[in-house]
C-alpha cells in the first residue's frame, strides 16, 4: 500500500472546476481525497490513520495540475512514413496525383505488411511513450494499416501487450478494419466489407473495446458502415464512425441511429448534422491539426456545436499521412487557436471529454475513486495552454505512480 501526499498545488483543475492552493491525497492508484489545502483532513479512513503518516510528499512548487489529457483519436500502428507526400500536397498536389505517384493510405498499408513484428512494436512503443511524456495518460489506438484478419487481429495484440508495458499510457484500442478497401479487393468491395463484420468478434477477443467505419468518399458508403458497426455492436464493441471528413455521407445521422459512442472529424458538418448530434447527445471529436490542413472551409464549428448541447473531445489525429502530433497540450492550443474555443472548454474536451467518448468514467477528473492519473505543468494557470502551443508536463502520474 502507497499512500502519497501532493502538496502546495498553485491552482488546480480538476476537470470541473479549479481551486487554488491545493493538494491530493493519493493510495495506490487512486485518488483518495482532493481539495483546498487548509481543508485535508487529519486523517482519511482506510487510507491513512495520521496525514504526517503518508509515504511520499511531493511539494509542487505552486504549479498547475490537471488531470491526465487523454487524446481520443490516433492512428499509431503503422511502419514507414509519408514525408514526400506531405511535401506534394504542401505544394498543392491533388490526392489523386499523391495516388498516382505512390502515396496514400495504400502505400503505408504496403509498408505495414512488409514490416516485421519487431520493428513495428518497437515504431509503435516509442510513439507512445512520446505521448505519455507529454502528459497524455490515455491514447484512443486504432488499427487500420494491415487490413487483412491476421494482421488487424495482431495489432490489437500488440496494443494490448504494449499497455502492460511500463511507460505506457492507458489504451483504448479500436478496430479500424474498415479504413479503405485493399488492393486484394478491388472491386470487390462488397466482400470486404462482409468479411470484416465477420472479424469483428474476433477483435473484441483479441482486446478491442471499439470498432470504427472511414464513411467517406473513397472509402465506405453509410451502407457499408452501418453493417460493419452493427457487427462490432452486436459482440460488445462501442460504435464510432469517422463522419465527413470530406465530404457529407449521411454518416452523422447514421451516428444518431447506431447510438454511436463518437462521430470523428467532421470537417463539413452543417447545422442539421450539429442538430442531430445535440439532440442524440452524440459526441464530437474533434482533431483541429487535420481540419487546418484543408483551410477554414474543413474547420468544423466547434463553438455552435458547445452551444447546441455537443459533447466535445479533441484527438490529435496522429496518423503516417497528415499528422504526427504526440502532445495533446499542442492539440489544446491548436483548438483555442484554430476553433475559437476556451481554454477551459478545450481542456474539458482534452480530459473529461475524452473520457466520456472512451467509455472511461474511471478517469478524466481529480475527484475521490478516481484513478490517480496527474499532470503537473511548466505553468501557474491554465491561460498558458493557449500561450505555450506545447505546454511542457514538468511531472507526470499514471495510477500514482510518477513516469518522470
Amino acid at each position: 500500500m502507497t499512500v502519497r501526499l501532493l502538496t502546495n498545488i498553485g491552482r488546480l483543475w480538476t476537470g470541473n472546476d479549479v481551486c487554488s492552493n491545493a493538494a491530493i491525497l493519493v493510495h495506490n492508484d487512486r485518488i483518495a481525497w482532493v481539495g483546498r489545502a487548509a481543508d485535508l483532513p487529519q486523517s482519511v479512513p482506510g487510507v491513512v490513520d495520521d496525514i504526517v503518516d503518508v509515504d511520499h510528499v511531493e511539494n509542487l512548487g505552486g504549479a498547475l495540475v490537471t488531470p491526465g489529457l487523454i487524446d481520443a483519436h490516433t492512428h499509431p500502428v503503422y511502419a514507414g512514413n509519408r514525408y514526400a507526400e506531405m511535401a506534394m500536397r504542401s505544394g498543392g498536389s491533388s490526392s489523386s496525383a499523391i495516388n498516382a505517384a505512390g502515396g496514400g493510405i495504400g502505400s503505408t498499408v504496403t509498408v505495414t505488411r512488409g514490416t516485421d513484428p519487431w520493428t513495428l512494436c518497437n515504431g509503435v512503443r516509442e510513439r507512445l511513450r512520446e505521448w505519455l511524456l507529454s502528459g497524455t495518460t490515455t491514447v484512443e489506438a486504432k488499427t487500420g494499416y494491415h487490413l487483412t484478419r491476421d494482421g488487424e487481429l495482431a495489432d490489437i495484440r500488440l496494443l494490448r501487450e504494449l499497455e502492460k508495458e511500463p511507460m505506457m499510457p492507458r489504451i483504448h484500442a479500436t478496430f479500424l478494419a474498415a479504413h479503405v478497401v485493399p488492393p486484394e479487393y478491388f472491386g470487390r468491395q462488397r466482400d470486404y466489407v462482409e468479411a470484416v463484420g465477420s472479424w469483428c468478434a474476433d477483435a473484441a477477443a483479441a482486446g478491442a473495446n471499439s470498432v470504427d467505419v472511414y464513411c467517406d468518399d473513397g472509402h465506405f458508403t453509410t451502407e457499408e458502415a452501418r453493417w460493419v458497426l452493427a457487427s462490432g455492436r452486436n459482440v460488445g464493441l462501442l460504435p464510432r464512425i469517422h463522419a465527413g471528413a470530406h465530404s457529407r455521407r449521411g454518416a452523422v445521422q447514421l451516428a444518431a441511429e447506431l447510438g454511436c459512442a463518437s462521430a470523428d472529424l467532421l470537417h463539413h458538418t452543417s447545422d442539421e448534422d450539429i442538430a442531430v448530434l445535440g439532440r442524440y447527445g452524440i459526441p464530437a471529436v474533434v482533431c483541429p491539426a487535420t481540419a487546418m490542413q484543408g483551410g477554414a472551409s474543413t474547420l468544423p464549428p466547434v463553438r455552435r456545436m458547445i452551444a447546441q448541447g455537443v459533447p466535445i473531445a479533441l484527438g490529435s489525429d496522429h496518423n503516417p499521412g497528415h499528422c504526427g502530433i504526440t502532445s495533446m497540450s499542442l492539440v489544446i492550443s491548436l483548438a483555442v487557436a484554430a476553433f475559437g474555443m476556451s481554454v477551459g472548454d478545450a481542456l474539458r474536451a482534452a480530459t473529461l471529454g475524452g473520457a466520456t467518448v472512451l467509455s472511461a468514467p474511471d478517469r478524466g477528473v481529480l475527484a475521490p475513486g478516481r484513478l490517480a492519473d496527474i499532470v503537473q505543468w511548466d505553468a501557474d494557470h491554465e491561460g498558458a495552454f493557449a500561450w505555450s502551443f506545447g505546454l511542457k508536463p514538468k511531472r507526470v502520474w499514471s495510477g500514482g505512480t510518477p513516469v518522470q
